[in-house]
């Protein structure tokens, strides 16, 4: 999988809220109503991760959860990291 260019992953994030891209990845904050809400947001999110092997770095905190993608492979973000985007925010509208 190649390496989206900057005006690639800038037209692909418009048409996800939240989602912005610095130092070859893709980062969205979500915040919970609770902490177990983010634990299960956590749940979700690492069976479709598994689902299509590629794993976000996560950072859970406090009713919030960050979720970074990039291809630590490839060097950045790649269509694949777009998609795992999407998957983010089809648990979310769940």
């Amino acid at each position: 999988m190649s390496l989206l260019s900057t005006s690639d992953i800038q037209a692909a994030l418009r048409a996800l809220d939240g989602w912005s891209e610095h130092n070859n990845a893709i980062h969205k904050t979500i915040k919970f109503d609770s902490y177990m809400d983010g634990i299960n947001f956590v749940n979700q999110l690492a069976e479709a991760a598994e689902t299509h092997n590629h794993h976000p770095d996560l950072m859970v905190g406090w009713c919030r959860v960050d979720v970074t993608f990039t291809s630590h492979d490839q060097g950045g973000v790649t269509n694949q990291c777009i998609s795992m985007a999407k998957a983010v925010e089809s648990i979310l509208n769940i």
